[in-house]
């Protein structure tokens, strides 16, 4: 092979790795909002749906024409840590308004291919009223015309509508604004990233909040692994290939989901299916052709991204007070504390560093930088919190600090 296509290899190589992990941190990534990461997917785009369909099961949709690709990550996992932002200052996660009216208003857009905000507002209203369970949208409040507004400004971002003419927030002060969209109702129906629609499910509204774990394993369920008992590690009827198929999917979609997939998390089988031959190849493979650096220990692995690319969320990081708190509060965790421990040290930290973590100075300072660093470490399982007694997980040795070092403590 000559010099020049062992180069386009290599190239073609590192690009396939950085446009998995770039889909792995944003799975609708669109032409207007990333360009050059579109571009690259677009170009790319087997290599890459075929390592997302082999190693995890996930359907990988490019359209190079209306400028999107989107990745559906399916997986049975509630996480109430990334929660829909209001794009604003703060950024506050969305309430149940703010979901209740992002279901509504994506179901009102599927039948328009252009509108105004007022129509849309009208067409709301109606279907609100119409319903049972659902308030009324009301238009005469402030604060409802806010909530629809951060609604349409979300699937601005998502491509999923486009202002033709006017501004959203017009509306928030005037309820007789005038805004033209586009609608695209392919994409908005991709935005659901479930196999079942939950109206599919037609569960009567006071048992969802009971039922609530089998309803998302519902909404979860995948034919292609078995359907006789609705779970996919144990299904009776389920062949020899479609459980193989869904061992190994199941466990690549920790790998590349979680932070880190210990083995006692596992089942029996994904355990023996991970630690044999063909598992650790795959692993090996899968890590190579991610641009991953592979971590194995005893007590578990992890796919390291030394990019950064591949996750919404990095520790450590020092970009918040929380994330500095959580490196130095794990540091002297040597075995399970309390979490009045832990609040008397970081009583201690604040002592030491005193222009340090300012928004933490009241009298409930400490305990607040505790639950906030606490926070933070348990998202990325470093910590586990049981009965009040946090236990520090096997991954937490690899953060280890051996020493501190600040500005204050080099200048004084």
């Amino acid at each position: 092979m000559s010099q020049l296509a062992n180069h386009l290899v290599t190239a073609e190589r590192e690009e396939v790795a950085h446009g998995i992990r770039r889909l792995l941190a944003t799975p609708l990534i669109t032409e207007r909002s990333a360009p050059e990461v579109f571009d690259l997917v677009r170009r790319r785009r087997e290599p890459i749906r075929k390592w997302f369909d082999y190693y995890c099961g996930w359907t990988l949709t490019v359209e190079p024409r209306l400028g999107y690709a989107r990745l559906v990550k399916v997986r049975v996992a509630a996480d109430a840590g990334r929660p829909a932002r209001r794009l604003r200052s703060g950024r506050a996660p969305f309430d149940r308004r703010r979901y209740v009216l992002l279901c509504v208003v994506a179901a009102e857009l599927l039948s328009v291919p252009v509108t105004t905000i007022g129509l849309l507002a009208d067409r709301i209203a109606r279907a609100t009223g119409a319903d049972e369970v659902v308030t009324t949208f009301d238009t005469s409040s402030r604060s409802e015309r806010m909530a629809f507004v951060d609604v349409l400004h979300l699937l601005e971002t998502y491509g999923a509508v486009d202002v033709v003419d006017g501004a959203t927030e017009t509306f928030v002060d005037s309820a007789e604004a005038k805004v033209l969209y586009r609608v695209d109702a392919t994409l908005l129906l991709r935005l659901l990233a479930a196999p079942v629609g939950p109206s599919q499910l037609a569960v009567p509204h006071e048992d969802v909040a009971l039922r609530f774990e089998e309803l998302l394993e519902a909404v979860s369920r995948e034919r292609r692994y078995g359907l006789s008992s609705g779970r996919h590690e144990d299904t009776p009827g389920a062949s020899e290939v479609q459980r193989n198929l869904w061992l190994r999917h199941s466990i690549f979609r920790r790998l590349v989901d979680d932070p880190v997939v210990y083995f006692d998390d596992l089942s029996d089988d994904e355990q023996a299916y991970l630690n044999s031959p063909t598992g650790r190849r795959l692993l090996r493979q899968a890590a190579e052709l991610g641009g991953f650096l592979l971590e194995e220990r005893i007590e578990g692995v992890l796919l390291i991204d030394v990019d950064g690319i591949a996750t919404d969320s990095r520790f450590p990081d020092d970009a918040a007070n929380a994330r500095v708190a959580a490196l130095l509060l794990l540091d002297t965790m040597t075995g399970p504390v309390t979490v009045e421990q832990l609040e008397f040290t970081a009583t201690a930290l604040l002592e030491r560093f005193p222009r340090w973590a300012k928004s933490y100075r009241g009298d409930d300072g400490p305990r607040q930088l505790t639950t906030d660093a606490l926070a933070v470490l348990t998202a990325f399982d470093l910590v586990r919190v049981t009965s009040g007694v946090i236990r520090p997980q096997p991954a937490a040795a690899r953060y280890a600090v051996a020493a501190t070092r600040t500005t204050e403590e080099t200048t004084s």
